[in-house]
């Protein structure tokens, strides 16, 4: 096991429309996705794209779309330790001009208790706070021995205080300041308070503000995509942590601006595609983003 990501399964129906009908109406889209989503499971199979396939922890049902989920997965080689539900969760998602509005239906009624596995190799843990139990006790247990924990803090969750207690690298969204009431700037100070060594807030366009190992606040600009060539920016953060993970699994040792440097391409190639799998960049794609757009910042 490299890393373990653990989140909340979701199939996302990604729609590009002009019109939304109402009532009785009818309309004709311009073209749809369908693919894996949710937070850390979207960022597992972009770590996976990337070179470096984690394991997941996640929710799954016996139902036709957990199946395909399944099928999603093995293409990419991903081992899935599965959560019991009852029912597939689903995301509508509507992206339009530079924006996304998304209606969920989900099932979070577990009904097993989380698996105990053995992370003896683990060197990354990713969590988005799903499954409040079990990201505390592996993000307990893998500070405890020295394996680097990670948290997408989107949204204000049932443990999120506790939970960044265990958390090194913590990079949160600017819903979560509005949460809990705070500015982006007194988030960073929150987030060093709680022991993250890491800490930053995404700001969309705006990129990101953070601060390093040294505690120096920065704001690290996102690559400048021309609004043109924009077309979902759902799942962009999603990939931007998968990516940031696939980097640190690679070179450890590198500062930490690197490895943003490294999640902000591949959060720039995310946009220009409809739906999560079509966005997953490679490596490779990763290099011609930095070329292309690195001088657009």
């Amino acid at each position: 096991m490299h890393a373990l990501f653990i989140g909340q399964t979701y199939i996302d129906v990604t729609v590009k429309t002009e019109v939304i009908p109402t009532g009785d109406e009818k309309a004709v889209a311009h073209d749809f996705a369908v693919s894996f989503g949710g937070n850390a499971v979207t960022a597992a199979f972009a770590c996976a794209k990337l070179g470096v396939v984690p394991d997941l922890l996640t929710s799954l049902a016996d139902d036709w779309l957990g199946r395909m989920f399944l099928d999603m997965a093995a293409r990419y080689q991903i081992p899935v330790h599965a959560r019991k539900v009852r029912r597939s969760s689903l995301s509508f998602i509507l992206p339009r001009d530079g924006k996304r509005a998304i209606l969920r239906a989900r099932d979070d009624d577990y009904l097993h208790p989380f698996p105990h596995l053995h992370i003896g190799r683990c060197r990354a843990l990713h969590l988005d706070g799903h499954q409040a139990e079990a990201a505390l006790h592996y993000a307990q247990l893998c500070r405890a021995k020295g394996v680097l924990t990670s948290l997408d803090g989107g949204s204000l969750r049932s443990n999120t205080h506790e939970l960044l207690e265990a958390i090194d690298v913590a990079i949160v969204a600017e819903r979560l300041c509005e949460q809990m009431h705070m500015t982006p700037h007194a988030m960073l100070d929150y987030l060093k308070e709680r022991g993250c060594k890491i800490g930053g807030v995404t700001e969309g366009e705006r990129g990101m503000l953070w601060y390093d190992e040294t505690g120096n606040v920065s704001r690290l600009p996102a690559l400048g995509v021309p609004t043109s060539r924009i077309v979902d920016t759902s799942g962009a953060g999603d990939v931007f942590h998968g990516a940031y993970v696939a980097s640190y699994l690679r070179q450890p040792s590198a500062p930490w601006h690197e490895h943003f440097n490294y999640a902000r391409a591949a959060a720039a190639h995310k946009v220009q595609y409809l739906g999560n799998e079509a966005g997953l960049p490679s490596a490779a794609d990763l290099e011609i983003a930095i070329s292309a757009l690195g001088a657009l910042v």
